[in-house]
């Protein structure tokens, strides 16, 4: 699979006004002139606190085609490729929008309160043992980079698969509807992002909007296990949609688990999916990660494809990176410990599923099992009831020492037993040195905080320790 954009094509898509007129044309996108491979289109979008605008310059210096601005870059030379547009943002979208409607792609959209990097990368493991599929990279699962991911799809993909993230209301409705999805998957619906809302009531409504991208044949699959499954099948319901598929456990679902056989390295699963009995293995430990497979699986099966090629497939899934992933740190003695790095985001319900993940964890000699821990962002007013209420998981997996640091980490730092406290510090760069240094040969280490806690500030120092190995998880 190739892109490939023509001048004219975009100059029409994004109804810009072209400076210095060449014949060119692009095989990929960026908006970010560090990323620009040679033979990119550059788009000059102004965010928050950075203008692209201020770096077109480099965007060509890397080997940009041409650049789509909305008022003239300096330090470029006087004849390369512009296109002039109003707003460059309304013009990533534009290009989204029109390259979405010239594939004929089968797209699976995904959201949910967590959950939806695994299960994304997971359909494009088993639909690509399919065909050719695509899927938006890494977190571009937002108001810029989801139109940026439709606008890189080649036109020859057959099934694509978009992450579509939100922490407000009527943000998946747009992105929804530039997608237009044939299949939508919402994982679960939990207590994040509480901050922006009034109740989950309301997030479980935020995340019905990707419903309003779909036509009345499109289909919705939904985790029965939620306590708002209902409140998510009457939204897809009054939207118009035709049909809905249910997954989790009960007898009831239309893709259900009949056992489960977690290990350290991944779960074993026999499952029911719309009548056909199915074995998976999820090669990445957490059986919340083989719940997620359930759901991707019956997407897969929603679109008729075969599902034992799928299974194979998923058997090779594993944990993005910060999302779980494991590192052997191995110091100059030749003592060695493990690392589980967790830091790219947390919530209440990630924080509980990873510290099963550390429970299950084994230990050797005198290794101990360690979890460090930074502040759980946007919870609102329930946030420190919600960080105290981590203490109970932490004892019923027998962590035996516990490091936190953030205001909202403290309340769960008191509510500890005094023997699992470890050091409380105000911020991750002050608890770094002082939690490496507590570390032994043995120990099973877990870092996890939201991305405002900087939590990889910590994993750096661990891997200080030693040299690092990328742990290979048995399949």
């Amino acid at each position: 699979m190739q892109l490939n954009w023509q001048a004219e094509n975009v100059l029409r898509a994004v109804r810009g006004q072209s400076l210095h007129v060449q014949d060119w044309q692009a095989h990929g996108l960026s908006i970010d002139s560090r990323s620009v491979q040679k033979g990119d289109l550059f788009i000059a979008i102004k965010g928050p606190s950075l203008d692209g605008h201020d770096y077109v310059h480099h965007a060509f210096e890397n080997g940009a085609v041409a650049a789509i601005v909305s008022q003239q870059p300096s330090q470029v030379p006087p004849d390369v490729p512009l296109i002039h547009v109003d707003d460059t943002l309304t013009a990533l979208q534009d290009l989204g929008r029109v390259n979405r409607a010239r594939t004929g792609a089968k797209i699976i959209a995904v959201t949910g309160s967590v959950g939806k990097t695994s299960c994304k990368e997971q359909l494009r493991l088993m639909l690509g043992a399919i065909n050719d599929t695509y899927a938006n990279e890494g977190s571009l699962n937002n108001h810029w980079g989801v139109p940026l991911s439709l606008a890189r799809m080649p036109a020859d993909t057959k099934y694509g698969i978009f992450e579509l993230g939100m922490n407000h209301k009527d943000e998946l409705a747009p992105l929804s509807r530039d997608v237009q999805p044939a299949i939508a998957l919402i994982t679960n619906v939990e207590a994040v992002h509480l901050e922006f809302f009034n109740s989950v009531e309301e997030i479980a409504d935020a995340k019905a909007e990707i419903f309003l991208g779909m036509n009345p044949d499109g289909i919705a699959v939904l985790n029965h296990d939620s306590p708002h499954y209902a409140r998510l099948i009457a939204a897809a319901r009054t939207q118009g949609l035709k049909k809905t598929l249910s997954f989790g456990h009960s007898s009831k679902c239309d893709a259900r688990i009949q056992a489960l056989e977690p290990d350290e390295a991944g779960t074993n699963v026999e499952a029911i999916i719309l009548g056909q009995k199915v074995s998976y293995r999820v090669g990445a430990a957490g059986v919340h990660l083989a719940i997620n497979a359930l759901g991707t699986l019956l997407a897969c099966a929603a679109l008729g494809v075969d599902l034992e090629i799928c299974s194979k497939a998923l058997s090779s899934y594993r944990t993005p990176e910060r999302r779980g992933t494991r590192q052997t740190i191995t110091s100059t003695d030749g003592g060695s410990l493990t690392l589980i790095d967790e830091t790219f985001n947390a919530s209440p319900i990630a924080n509980h599923a990873a510290l099963n993940v550390l429970g299950q964890a084994s230990v050797h000699a005198a290794g101990r099992r360690i979890a460090i821990l930074g502040d759980m962002l946007e919870l609102g007013e329930k946030s420190p009831e919600m960080h105290a209420g981590l203490a109970q998981t932490l004892e019923e997996n027998k962590i035996d020492v516990v490091h936190c640091c953030g205001e909202m980490m403290t309340h769960l730092y008191h509510a500890l037993p005094p023997d699992m406290r470890g050091t409380l510090a105000p911020n991750s760069t002050e608890l770094a040195q002082k939690a490496a240094a507590t570390l032994h040969a043995g120990d099973v280490v877990m870092v996890k905080g939201s991305k405002g806690s900087h939590m990889e500030i910590i994993v750096e120092e661990i891997k200080k320790l030693g040299t690092s190995a990328r742990h290979k998880a048995a399949s």
